[in-house]
């Protein structure tokens, strides 16, 4: 089987990208990395990814002013250029329009720093701390029109320990982003992901939260 071509968008460093690109330089492994974009052109992720020979776009927001529709054609045009099957979000930090993840509905892969539904949107593990919570985690979930809130993919947990700091946590959970994220890239790439009712089944099977 043709493994799928997929696109990465980042606006940083893009440490979860390097986790993907990694995973892929695996022949078996089901998708290959054929474009890095980032709407920051001086975003570190470029560099990285230039790095291990994967090809690479900006298209800056910045020159589109408000229209954020204008933008994602030209993202989309990028893409179609590069016959990009699946687009994974890693640290790209524009919102979507409802045009843009309509053309990649049940294509379209993001990663968050929470247990979703807990703890939508940004400053994830100073919230999560705030509120005395004994986990954390992270969630990879198809993108929906509605923020954070598409079909869960795959999660995993971490514990909560006494006199955690923020970056002790965020430390904590970007470990298993690292391992999750291509874990669940796998399993859309090689078609073992369904939708039904809202909600992802694997293998037929509904996703559970990994605790290891």
């Amino acid at each position: 089987m043709a493994r799928k071509r997929v696109a990465i968008l980042i606006s940083g460093r893009g440490s979860n990208m390097v986790a993907l690109i990694d995973a892929a330089k695996d022949a078996a492994y089901p998708a290959e990395i054929a474009l890095v974009i980032s709407n920051e052109p001086a975003a570190e992720g470029l560099q990285r990814a230039e790095a291990a020979g994967i090809r690479t776009a900006v298209v800056d927001h910045r020159k589109f002013g408000k229209d954020r529709e204008a933008f994602e054609r030209a993202l989309q045009h990028e893409l179609q250029a590069r016959q990009i099957e699946l687009v994974c979000l890693a640290g790209f930090m524009r919102l979507l329009t409802s045009w843009f993840v309509r053309q990649w509905e049940g294509r379209l892969l993001n990663i968050h720093p929470a247990l979703l539904p807990a703890f939508k949107g940004l400053d994830t593990h100073s919230r999560a701390l705030a509120s005395g919570a004994t986990e954390h985690g992270a969630t990879v979930h198809f993108v929906v029109p509605e923020m954070d809130s598409g079909p869960i993919i795959a999660q995993a947990a971490v514990p909560v320990r006494a006199g955690d700091t923020e970056a002790a946590l965020a430390a904590r959970v970007l470990e298993v982003e690292h391992r999750i994220y291509p874990e669940a890239l796998r399993s859309v790439a090689e078609g073992r992901v369904q939708i039904a009712e809202g909600r992802c089944l694997i293998d037929g099977q509904a996703v559970v939260i990994d605790r290891r």
